[in-house]
């Protein structure tokens, strides 16, 4: 399915049912009096999150969505029926605003939200109501009110845990399909990614987090150069960005720390506190190097970088390094939901508290 992330849509909400004018008329009962009843509300327009979807492709093929109109009050004092609420189903993590304004309407993060986006009309009243000891017989009622009516633009914005952030083949889709069952295409060319992918990795019961891997940034994309660009968006919402370098590119002319600058150049462009994002550096395709080619490789990229955060060295092929990143991916976000400060935490054998590579390859 192609994964569809923004849509346009029109929502009219019910108008309101008209009130009646009406009077009794029964055998033997003269001056029956008015008995024109009320008109029924509009039926509203909701936005429900729906953890089935994760695409809005739906809104491709239907982009008008209208609720049932109330019914008009009768005689007898009978109101009309009230119109039926339209629910409208839209995947988790759902962001909407007025298309004409601009305006935020409101955000669906959780299964099974609701989001009210288009108000029903107010009924309309029967002539019944305006009876009194001066006015006995009237002939006036009032409509009911319009159904709200906007257009809404719909943004999904992907909810993951960690986010993966790299140049194109830098080995992004390979790590998902090893740690997750997630099964992206995967090749040896670039912008294999052309949509977002979602993977959960599990580590055993209650221990789960969600990954999100993204289409390559290069450089130049905040000027509207290859995918990337129009899915960073994406890694608003993550807690954490995995940042993947080749550290044994095809090209010994290719500086992969020149790489990591174009990309944290991209993410400053793109705005938004993406680039303040806490962001690990994991250095990938270790398993071309020997243990002496990887450690003077990865020392000399992390002095010209000045990197202070954590680094892992892996090798998404083979898997091997994985496990541990994992792991400690896990123990963070652990950190993070109990919302005690990382530096609180003791630090487990193999963990180095100062954000030192804890998986060096044997």
């Amino acid at each position: 399915m192609k994964f569809v992330d923004e849509a346009i849509i029109q929502v009219e909400a019910g108008d309101g049912g008209g009130g009646c004018v009406s009077f009794r008329r029964e055998k033997f009962i003269p001056r029956g009096g008015p008995d024109g009843g009320d008109g029924g509300d509009g039926g509203s327009v909701y936005l429900i999150a729906d953890t089935n979807l994760n695409t809005l492709v739906d809104f491709r093929h239907r982009r008008r969505f209208r609720a049932e109109r109330g019914q008009g009050g009768m005689g007898r004092n009978m109101t009309g029926r009230r119109g039926q609420d339209l629910l409208v189903r839209v995947p988790v993590g759902t962001r909407v605003r007025e298309e004409d304004t601009g305006e935020s309407v409101g955000e669906l993060l959780r299964g099974g939200e609701r989001l009210l986006v288009a108000q029903g009309g107010i009924h309309g009243i029967g002539n019944t109501r305006f009876k009194s000891s001066v006015n006995r017989a009237p002939r006036q009622s009032t409509p009911g009110t319009p159904g709200e009516r906007r257009r809404l633009h719909l943004e999904l914005i992907l909810l993951a845990d960690v986010g993966l952030l790299g140049l194109p083949n830098a080995g992004k889709s390979s790590l998902i399909r090893k740690i997750s069952s997630a099964r992206p295409k995967v090749a040896d060319y670039p912008f294999t990614t052309l949509y977002p992918n979602l993977g959960v990795v599990s580590l055993g019961q209650d221990r789960s987090f969600v990954v999100a891997d993204i289409p390559g940034v290069i450089e130049g994309a905040a000027t509207g150069a290859g995918l990337g660009i129009r899915f960073l968006k994406h890694l608003a919402r993550t807690r954490l960005l995995l940042h993947l370098v080749d550290l044994a590119p095809p090209d010994e002319l290719i500086d992969p720390a020149q790489q990591v600058r174009d990309i944290e150049s991209e993410l400053k462009a793109y705005g938004g506190n993406l680039a303040e994002k806490e962001r690990w550096l994991v250095l990938n395709k270790c398993d071309l190097l020997d243990s002496e080619a990887y450690e003077k490789r990865r020392s000399t990229l992390l002095a010209r970088l000045g990197w202070n955060a954590p680094v892992f060295g892996i090798s998404a092929l083979t898997g091997a390094g994985t496990e541990g990143l994992t792991q400690a991916l896990m123990r963070h976000l652990e950190r993070e939901r109990r919302n005690v400060p990382i530096g609180s935490c003791e630090t487990t054998p193999g963990e180095d508290s100062n954000g030192g590579d804890w998986h060096p390859l044997p």
